[in-house]
């Protein structure tokens, strides 16, 4: 399969089937490739941690950055990987005047939000049968007028690709036929109420543990629980403590997810999409370049057959 066109290879019997039952890969913390090492810490870090970082910067800064980045490929290397779930997580730098929005992850991104997002639909220009969906989520800094500045710019971006979140027929062929490339899920209650084209925020399944088996001890338990009726997330992002961190000082979040791989992928391979209590719908990952990650959530939709 060629996995920047995974979508419109899939076999027809799937192109009506609803987004919300495929097997969907997606990225965790989809910008952390392209950290600032030099942006200073979000203002939601503990005052402690901001004095630490202050006066021992030396050796909090290539911390963070072992275990900040989460990704290696870009965002167009991800597109082409297969991935079509993105997680963003924007703020507005505190005493910026320029009103510019990055991404973020303990630290700032070098890349902003809206040049990047251009770069999104400029891609989808070029394959017009792959779908999309952007987390918007957190909005650190960011007030009422911010919001709706930035809601206008998403509207001006990716115009009539934009799914309403009033659409019904939330399948491959229905999307084909509207023209709609982007479900753009955002974090805000009271912009979703007033506007169509943003979606509720998606529920992300996130273990909050540095171990493969506890992650998936957590993920089967959420399982036992049954499926939303909508889009859910299924992380398979491993999460260090700081603790952890610190008595780990050769290791980084590449080399523990690694180092998991091959437990998780027996567990991904076993799983399947669907409207079961038990099936998952959009699974996210870190590191998704290194590892076979988008081929395996991919190869699941086979099971629908």
């Amino acid at each position: 399969m060629k996995y920047e066109e995974w979508m419109s290879c899939l076999p027809e019997k799937l192109w009506d089937v609803p987004l919300t039952k495929l097997s969907i890969p997606g990225s965790h913390d989809a910008m952390s490739y392209c950290l600032d090492i030099t942006s200073p810490l979000l203002r939601s870090e503990s005052d402690t941690f901001r004095l630490l970082d202050g006066v021992f910067c030396r050796f909090t800064r290539p911390a963070i950055y072992r275990w900040a980045t989460t990704q290696v490929q870009d965002i167009v290397e991800q597109l082409t990987a297969g991935i079509r779930y993105f997680d963003l997580r924007i703020a507005n730098k505190q005493n910026d005047s320029s009103k510019e929005l990055y991404f973020t992850h303990v630290i700032y991104t070098h890349a902003t939000v809206i040049k990047t997002l251009q770069t999104v639909a400029s891609w989808l220009e070029s394959h017009p049968k792959e779908i999309v969906i952007l987390a918007c989520r957190q909005f650190e800094g960011l007030d009422h007028k911010l919001h709706e500045e930035f809601i206008y710019s998403l509207k001006k971006i990716f115009g009539p690709k934009l799914c309403p979140s009033n659409e019904l027929q939330l399948t491959l062929r229905s999307l084909w036929t509207s023209g709609y490339q982007v479900v753009l899920s955002y974090e805000d209650p009271q912009s979703v109420l007033h506007h169509v084209e943003l979606w509720k925020s998606i529920p992300y399944l996130w273990a909050n543990k540095p171990d493969a088996e506890e992650l998936i001890q957590y993920l089967e338990l959420r399982k036992q629980e049954g499926r939303p009726g909508g889009f859910f997330v299924a992380g398979l992002n491993l999460t260090a403590g700081r603790c952890f961190i610190a008595s780990h000082p050769r290791t980084s979040l590449q080399t523990l997810t690694l180092k998991n791989w091959n437990c998780v992928r027996k567990w991904l391979e076993d799983q399947k999409p669907g409207d079961e209590r038990t099936s998952l719908n959009i699974i996210a990952g870190d590191f998704i370049g290194p590892v076979p990650f988008c081929s395996l959530v991919i190869a699941l939709n086979k099971k629908l057959l």
